[in-house]
């Protein structure tokens, strides 16, 4: 491969008969994909297609069987040094336990940056093993290992142990926890003991192939094609970032807690299951709250600027943790505002679970919650809940439901259903505040339009980083736009949901495009690549993945019934705050979305597929 960005390499596990084989990363793929997202995306296609060839029908893959195929994919932007937040890696999965639509998840710390110094772009996963076993990447070699020894241990402890083994500094180490052991449908990838690729249960797939972890070492350096340009472009980006008041200031001070009054003063952080956007206690969870009382230090993913990340600890009572990292906004949202807790040390708590099992925190402070409502309504028999007081606001409930997930104990062999299915166990659908599955993130819709209509067409469920377009509706990144209208919103969601496809195929953060943006992406990526990237072509290839990551969902199933949103936010006007007696207008937007995207009923059309260059 000639082109600078990329190793040129990527592994082939497959698990069930213990074959390693090392393939080229291609050309010609990464010129229309990428990497990261995109050159996993238009994999797992293939694998799609070759099962269908032998007639297996989409729909007949089990999430949790040897057909699944994980991923986890770097991208040009990744490990270089001076290249916006570079110490990334995205994970896809052909099919996410909690959903069933397509699994995709994004994670910073160094793992992704070191894999690529071991020399390979891409790790594809497949089959089981009938035994636990670890992957180690050193330097270019690759070999399983037996695991039985870390297999039931934490991911705090694994991580220790594998970096011992190895001795080495540059080392990362992604792994799962008991509840990806545990097959728990929202379990988490974790690295570098608290990065996590969350959403959907990445985890959960991992550990049915017996893979307990993956741990790579290497030094070799990132090719960049033009040098002096790219150094131009990255002082360029790196300025605008250091200057900007987010990427800048807000993130490096606050992390993204800072968000918890910003979006409760705008009537749309979710309280109690969503029953309101108001939450009275707010100032008591914020990233102020948090910098005040329990913030040791800053922490950085590799080659970040921001450092948004939280080191804390509770130096006693009930909830003591001498050392943890976070909770960053969501999971303060989910964990606290969601349930009703109040009790930040009780919500660091909770996270730290989160951390040491494997645990989406979005999703597991979502099903508490929605448990929570299920319960205080009577639709839970008190014999199910086997001793657990799950009742909004309850602190030590909160805590103890996420052992108990992930442990699979008691009733939270029910919560590690997910919402969903919890709540169709209970006869309320209607109680989880999901889409297509997935637990929706801390934005109420009712109070930002654009985002209601991300959320019903995110293709992996109810996601705010797909396309955030809380950015122009709340914050004012690029231009502030009127949140509580309709109009207009479905091409602000288009646009951001293509630029974001771009953003993980490089694989970089999403906190970046609050101070750079297309332009930046442009000049960047043509200096590291030796490509001609235009700004117009970037968006098209974000338009591309995104297009063939639908056709995927379509193969599964999912029309345009799916992009839709729980009745609550459709149904019910917000109660009280700025947006109070608002609801979502999904149809309208919708409508417009789907003609802006050359879509019908919820799948592009083949003169879409034709004008991007899929061939299916």
């Amino acid at each position: 491969m000639n082109a600078g960005g990329y190793m040129g390499k990527i592994l082939r596990v497959d698990l069930s008969t213990g074959s390693i084989k090392v393939e080229p990363t291609s050309e010609e793929i990464a010129r229309k994909y990428l990497g990261g997202k995109g050159y996993a995306v238009y994999l797992l296609y293939q694998y799609l297609k070759e099962y269908m060839s032998k007639g297996i029908a989409p729909r007949d893959i089990d999430p949790l069987g040897p057909e699944n195929v994980l991923i986890l994919a770097t991208g040009p932007g990744t490990g270089i040094p001076g290249f916006p937040s570079p110490g990334r890696y995205h994970a896809m999965a052909l099919r996410a336990p909690l959903t069933g639509s397509i699994g995709s998840g994004n994670s910073g710390g160094e793992w992704g940056t070191y894999l690529k110094m071991a020399g390979y772009d891409a790790v594809i996963l497949e089959g089981a093993s009938d035994e636990p076993v670890y992957l180690s990447i050193i330097d270019g070699e690759a070999e399983l290992k037996g695991a039985k020894d870390l297999w039931g241990k934490n991911t705090f402890i694994t991580d220790k142990v594998l970096k011992r083994r190895i001795g080495r500094r540059n080392a990362s180490v992604l792994c799962v926890g008991p509840a990806g052991e545990n097959l728990v449908y929202f379990a988490s990838l974790m690295n570098d003991e608290h990065r996590s690729a969350g959403r959907g249960g990445l985890g959960a797939v991992m550990g049915s192939k017996k893979l307990k972890a993956i741990v790579v070492s290497g030094t070799e350096r990132v090719p960049i094609a033009n040098r002096e340009k790219y150094k131009e472009a990255s002082k360029k980006a790196l300025d605008m970032m250091k200057k900007n008041s987010v990427t800048g200031e807000g993130l490096p001070k606050y992390g993204t807690a800072i968000l918890v009054n910003i979006i409760n003063q705008a009537g749309m952080f979710p309280y109690k299951n969503w029953q309101t956007g108001v939450n009275p206690n707010a100032d008591k969870i914020s990233g102020e709250a948090i910098e005040a009382n329990y913030l040791i230090r800053n922490r950085a993913c590799w080659g970040c600027t921001s450092a948004c990340g939280r080191v804390t600890k509770v130096e006693s009572g009930p909830y003591q943790i001498l050392y943890s990292e976070g909770p960053e906004y969501e999971s303060v949202w989910a964990l606290g505002s969601s349930t009703g807790v109040d009790n930040l040390e009780a919500i660091i708590k909770a996270n730290h679970y989160c951390d040491e099992f494997g645990l989406d925190t979005i999703s597991m402070g979502s099903t508490i919650a929605a448990a929570m409502e299920l319960n205080e309504r009577g639709y839970i028999p008190k014999e199910d809940l086997e001793g657990l007081d799950l009742r909004f606001g309850n602190a030590a409930a909160l805590v103890e439901a996420v052992w108990r997930t992930a442990h699979k104990s008691g009733f939270g062999r029910y919560l590690a259903l997910g919402s969903k299915r919890l709540a169709e166990i209970y006869g309320h659908p209607e109680l989880s505040m999901s889409v297509k599955g997935l637990e929706m993130p801390a934005y109420d819709p009712r109070g930002a339009k654009g985002i209601g209509l991300e959320y019903a067409t995110a293709n992996r469920g109810g996601c705010h980083v797909t396309g955030y377009t809380i950015s122009p509706e709340i914050l004012g990144i690029p231009e502030k736009i009127d949140p509580l209208t309709p109009k207009g919103k479905a091409k602000w969601v288009k646009l951001f949901q293509d630029f974001t496809d771009v953003v993980n195929s490089t694989v970089n953060c999403l906190f970046v495009t609050f101070a750079i943006g297309l332009p930046e992406f442009s000049e960047l990526l043509s200096s590291v690549t030796g490509w001609n990237l235009t700004e117009d072509e970037l968006l098209k290839i974000g338009e591309r993945i995104y297009n063939l990551e639908r056709v995927i969902l379509n193969r599964y199933g999912f029309t345009g019934k799916d992009d839709t949103l729980p009745k609550r936010l459709l149904e019910e006007p917000m109660p009280e705050g700025p947006a109070k007696g608002q609801v979502v207008e999904l149809d309208e937007m919708k409508n417009e979305y789907y003609e802006l995207r050359g879509w019908v009923d919820g799948a592009p059309t083949p003169e879409k597929l034709r004008e991007l260059d899929i061939t299916l």
